[in-house]
Protein backbone atom coordinates (compact mmCIF):
# COMPACT_ATOMS: atom_id res chain seq x y z
CA UNK A 1 0.00 0.00 0.00
CA UNK A 2 3.18 2.37 0.72
CA UNK A 3 4.42 2.28 -2.69
CA UNK A 4 0.67 2.41 -3.97
CA UNK A 5 0.46 5.83 -2.78
CA UNK A 6 4.15 6.57 -3.76
CA UNK A 7 3.37 7.01 -7.12
CA UNK A 8 -0.07 7.51 -7.11
CA UNK A 9 -0.56 11.28 -7.10
CA UNK A 10 2.38 11.92 -9.44
CA UNK A 11 0.82 9.62 -12.11
CA UNK A 12 -2.74 11.37 -11.54
CA UNK A 13 -0.74 15.01 -11.97
CA UNK A 14 0.43 13.57 -15.48
CA UNK A 15 -3.20 13.00 -17.00
CA UNK A 16 -4.11 16.04 -15.68
CA UNK A 17 -1.03 17.68 -17.61
CA UNK A 18 -1.79 15.75 -20.68
CA UNK A 19 -5.80 17.07 -20.61
CA UNK A 20 -4.40 20.39 -20.63
CA UNK A 21 -1.84 20.00 -23.70
CA UNK A 22 -4.16 18.06 -25.40
CA UNK A 23 -6.92 20.66 -25.07
CA UNK A 24 -4.11 23.37 -26.18
CA UNK A 25 -3.67 21.42 -29.54
CA UNK A 26 -7.18 21.37 -29.99
CA UNK A 27 -7.73 24.61 -29.61
CA UNK A 28 -4.48 25.98 -31.73
CA UNK A 29 -5.48 23.76 -34.60
CA UNK A 30 -9.31 25.32 -34.76
CA UNK A 31 -7.67 28.51 -35.68
CA UNK A 32 -6.06 27.41 -38.83
CA UNK A 33 -9.98 25.91 -40.35
CA UNK A 34 -11.51 28.34 -42.71
CA UNK A 35 -14.91 29.25 -42.06
CA UNK A 36 -16.18 28.44 -45.33
CA UNK A 37 -15.02 24.99 -44.44
CA UNK A 38 -16.37 24.10 -40.89
CA UNK A 39 -18.65 20.97 -40.46
CA UNK A 40 -21.47 20.66 -38.31
CA UNK A 41 -20.23 20.20 -35.05
CA UNK A 42 -21.19 16.67 -33.40
CA UNK A 43 -20.98 15.03 -30.54
CA UNK A 44 -19.59 11.11 -29.76
CA UNK A 45 -21.46 9.05 -27.60
CA UNK A 46 -20.36 5.22 -26.99
CA UNK A 47 -18.77 2.71 -24.55
CA UNK A 48 -15.19 2.49 -22.94
CA UNK A 49 -13.98 -0.35 -21.73
CA UNK A 50 -10.88 -1.26 -20.40
CA UNK A 51 -8.75 -3.08 -17.78
CA UNK A 52 -7.28 -2.30 -14.37
CA UNK A 53 -3.13 -2.36 -14.90
CA UNK A 54 -2.51 -2.16 -10.89
CA UNK A 55 -4.42 -5.88 -10.51
CA UNK A 56 -2.91 -7.29 -13.43
CA UNK A 57 0.91 -5.80 -12.53
CA UNK A 58 0.38 -6.86 -8.90
CA UNK A 59 -0.58 -10.54 -10.31
CA UNK A 60 2.95 -11.10 -11.33
CA UNK A 61 5.04 -9.23 -8.83
CA UNK A 62 3.49 -10.68 -5.63
CA UNK A 63 3.53 -13.92 -5.27
CA UNK A 64 0.09 -14.54 -2.87
CA UNK A 65 -2.16 -12.59 -5.21
CA UNK A 66 -3.99 -13.28 -8.16
CA UNK A 67 -6.75 -10.94 -9.43
CA UNK A 68 -8.25 -9.11 -12.75
CA UNK A 69 -10.91 -6.26 -12.96
CA UNK A 70 -12.80 -5.22 -16.02
CA UNK A 71 -13.72 -1.84 -16.50
CA UNK A 72 -16.35 0.12 -18.90
CA UNK A 73 -18.14 3.19 -18.78
CA UNK A 74 -20.83 5.07 -20.96
CA UNK A 75 -21.38 8.20 -22.06
CA UNK A 76 -25.50 9.55 -21.65
CA UNK A 77 -24.57 13.30 -21.82
CA UNK A 78 -21.45 15.28 -22.34
CA UNK A 79 -21.42 15.06 -18.61
CA UNK A 80 -23.20 11.86 -16.73
CA UNK A 81 -21.42 8.54 -17.39
CA UNK A 82 -22.75 5.21 -16.38
CA UNK A 83 -20.04 2.69 -15.22
CA UNK A 84 -19.13 -0.90 -13.33
CA UNK A 85 -16.57 -2.60 -13.19
CA UNK A 86 -16.38 -6.90 -12.99
CA UNK A 87 -13.45 -9.08 -11.41
CA UNK A 88 -11.70 -11.33 -9.43
CA UNK A 89 -9.22 -11.90 -6.71
CA UNK A 90 -7.69 -14.52 -5.07
CA UNK A 91 -5.40 -13.18 -1.83
CA UNK A 92 -3.58 -15.23 1.05
CA UNK A 93 -2.82 -12.99 3.75
CA UNK A 94 0.20 -13.99 6.44
CA UNK A 95 -0.32 -12.03 9.36
CA UNK A 96 1.69 -12.52 12.88
CA UNK A 97 -0.65 -15.14 13.96
CA UNK A 98 -2.89 -15.59 11.52
CA UNK A 99 -2.90 -16.93 7.51
CA UNK A 100 -5.56 -17.37 5.27
CA UNK A 101 -6.40 -17.25 2.10
CA UNK A 102 -9.74 -15.36 0.09
CA UNK A 103 -10.84 -15.92 -3.05
CA UNK A 104 -14.46 -14.55 -4.81
CA UNK A 105 -15.88 -12.43 -7.15
CA UNK A 106 -17.51 -9.29 -7.39
CA UNK A 107 -19.39 -6.37 -9.58
CA UNK A 108 -19.64 -2.95 -9.03
CA UNK A 109 -22.00 -0.25 -10.95
CA UNK A 110 -22.88 3.22 -10.31
CA UNK A 111 -22.22 6.75 -12.01
CA UNK A 112 -19.87 8.88 -12.74
CA UNK A 113 -20.10 12.78 -13.00
CA UNK A 114 -17.24 14.68 -15.35
CA UNK A 115 -16.19 17.93 -13.80
CA UNK A 116 -13.47 18.49 -17.18
CA UNK A 117 -15.15 20.95 -19.99
CA UNK A 118 -13.90 18.96 -23.07
CA UNK A 119 -14.04 20.25 -26.93
CA UNK A 120 -16.03 18.54 -28.90
CA UNK A 121 -15.32 15.18 -29.55
CA UNK A 122 -13.41 14.58 -26.61
CA UNK A 123 -14.32 11.98 -23.58
CA UNK A 124 -11.73 13.46 -21.04
CA UNK A 125 -12.55 13.08 -17.60
CA UNK A 126 -11.83 14.49 -14.26
CA UNK A 127 -14.84 12.62 -11.91
CA UNK A 128 -16.54 12.21 -9.09
CA UNK A 129 -18.75 9.38 -8.38
CA UNK A 130 -20.51 6.66 -6.69
CA UNK A 131 -20.57 2.61 -6.95
CA UNK A 132 -22.76 0.01 -5.12
CA UNK A 133 -20.71 -2.94 -4.97
CA UNK A 134 -21.28 -6.29 -4.16
CA UNK A 135 -19.26 -9.47 -3.56
CA UNK A 136 -19.68 -13.74 -3.61
CA UNK A 137 -16.29 -15.50 -1.78
CA UNK A 138 -15.03 -17.79 0.16
CA UNK A 139 -12.67 -17.73 3.06
CA UNK A 140 -9.40 -20.55 4.17
CA UNK A 141 -8.35 -20.40 7.11
CA UNK A 142 -4.59 -22.27 6.65
CA UNK A 143 -3.36 -21.58 10.17
CA UNK A 144 -3.25 -19.45 13.03
CA UNK A 145 -1.31 -18.91 16.64
CA UNK A 146 -2.82 -18.60 19.80
CA UNK A 147 -1.95 -14.88 21.53
CA UNK A 148 0.42 -15.19 24.35
CA UNK A 149 0.72 -12.23 27.06
CA UNK A 150 3.10 -13.29 28.57
CA UNK A 151 5.97 -15.08 26.69
CA UNK A 152 8.22 -16.10 29.20
CA UNK A 153 8.51 -19.54 28.04
CA UNK A 154 8.36 -18.67 24.52
CA UNK A 155 5.25 -17.93 21.80
CA UNK A 156 2.36 -20.40 21.18
CA UNK A 157 3.36 -22.91 18.22
CA UNK A 158 1.20 -22.36 15.45
CA UNK A 159 -1.90 -24.92 14.73
CA UNK A 160 -2.99 -25.75 11.41
CA UNK A 161 -5.78 -25.70 10.27
CA UNK A 162 -7.06 -25.91 6.58
CA UNK A 163 -10.99 -24.94 6.98
CA UNK A 164 -12.66 -23.90 4.14
CA UNK A 165 -15.84 -21.28 4.93
CA UNK A 166 -18.22 -20.74 1.82
CA UNK A 167 -21.18 -18.83 0.57
CA UNK A 168 -19.33 -15.62 2.17
CA UNK A 169 -21.00 -12.27 0.76
CA UNK A 170 -20.70 -8.65 1.40
CA UNK A 171 -22.24 -5.39 0.05
CA UNK A 172 -20.83 -1.89 0.42
CA UNK A 173 -20.95 1.80 -1.04
CA UNK A 174 -17.77 3.42 -2.90
CA UNK A 175 -17.22 6.94 -3.61
CA UNK A 176 -14.65 7.86 -6.14
CA UNK A 177 -12.68 10.33 -7.82
CA UNK A 178 -10.41 10.11 -11.04
CA UNK A 179 -8.63 11.23 -14.51
CA UNK A 180 -8.95 9.73 -17.72
CA UNK A 181 -6.64 11.29 -20.74
CA UNK A 182 -7.10 10.05 -24.53
CA UNK A 183 -3.33 9.08 -24.87
CA UNK A 184 -3.83 7.97 -28.73
CA UNK A 185 -6.92 8.18 -30.66
CA UNK A 186 -9.68 6.09 -28.45
CA UNK A 187 -7.01 5.13 -26.46
CA UNK A 188 -7.46 6.29 -22.35
CA UNK A 189 -5.47 5.77 -19.48
CA UNK A 190 -6.79 6.89 -15.89
CA UNK A 191 -6.47 6.38 -12.15
CA UNK A 192 -8.79 6.55 -9.67
CA UNK A 193 -9.38 6.68 -5.98
CA UNK A 194 -11.69 4.68 -3.91
CA UNK A 195 -13.52 5.65 -0.56
CA UNK A 196 -15.63 2.23 0.86
CA UNK A 197 -17.97 1.82 3.22
CA UNK A 198 -19.41 -1.99 3.85
CA UNK A 199 -22.83 -2.09 4.69
CA UNK A 200 -23.53 -5.59 4.88
CA UNK A 201 -21.12 -8.64 5.62
CA UNK A 202 -21.77 -12.12 5.87
CA UNK A 203 -19.12 -13.36 8.10
CA UNK A 204 -17.76 -17.53 8.91
CA UNK A 205 -18.65 -18.65 12.50
CA UNK A 206 -15.48 -18.71 14.30
CA UNK A 207 -13.40 -16.34 11.93
CA UNK A 208 -14.54 -12.98 10.65
CA UNK A 209 -13.73 -11.37 7.00
CA UNK A 210 -10.38 -9.88 6.83
CA UNK A 211 -10.17 -9.29 3.46
CA UNK A 212 -13.20 -8.97 0.60
CA UNK A 213 -12.73 -9.33 -2.80
CA UNK A 214 -13.15 -5.69 -4.32
CA UNK A 215 -13.13 -4.06 -0.97
CA UNK A 216 -9.56 -4.98 0.04
CA UNK A 217 -8.40 -4.82 3.76
CA UNK A 218 -11.28 -4.18 6.62
CA UNK A 219 -9.05 -4.35 9.34
CA UNK A 220 -10.64 -0.67 10.02
CA UNK A 221 -13.83 -1.51 10.79
CA UNK A 222 -16.62 -0.69 7.93
CA UNK A 223 -14.43 1.77 6.06
CA UNK A 224 -11.61 0.53 3.34
CA UNK A 225 -9.55 1.86 0.61
CA UNK A 226 -8.73 1.41 -3.37
CA UNK A 227 -6.88 2.55 -6.18
CA UNK A 228 -6.88 1.52 -9.71
CA UNK A 229 -5.06 2.65 -12.86
CA UNK A 230 -6.57 1.66 -16.25
CA UNK A 231 -6.05 1.27 -20.01
CA UNK A 232 -9.39 1.21 -21.93
CA UNK A 233 -10.77 2.03 -25.77
CA UNK A 234 -13.48 4.58 -26.45
CA UNK A 235 -16.00 2.62 -28.90
CA UNK A 236 -17.97 5.01 -30.52
CA UNK A 237 -21.51 3.99 -31.18
CA UNK A 238 -23.51 7.36 -32.46
CA UNK A 239 -23.35 10.71 -33.21
CA UNK A 240 -25.32 13.58 -32.17
CA UNK A 241 -25.34 17.25 -33.89
CA UNK A 242 -24.89 20.34 -31.71
CA UNK A 243 -26.90 23.09 -32.20
CA UNK A 244 -25.82 26.27 -31.28
CA UNK A 245 -27.33 28.28 -28.63
CA UNK A 246 -28.93 31.48 -29.74
CA UNK A 247 -26.74 33.74 -28.41
CA UNK A 248 -24.34 32.00 -30.04
CA UNK A 249 -26.10 32.64 -33.85
CA UNK A 250 -26.37 36.25 -33.22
Amino acid sequence: MKYMLKYSFSIFFLVISFLGNAQEVITTDSTSVKKDSIKPKTERYGLRVGVDLFKLIRSFYEEDYRGIELVGDFKLTRKHYIAAEIGTENKTVDDDRLNFTTKGTYLKAGFDYNGYENWLGMNNMLYVGMRYGISSFSQTLNSYTIYNPNPYFGQAPEIPKGEKYSGLTAQWIEVVAGAKAEMFKNFYVGMSVRLNYLVSNKKPDGFDNLYIPGFNRTYDGKFGVGLNYTISYFVPIFKTEVKPKEGKKK
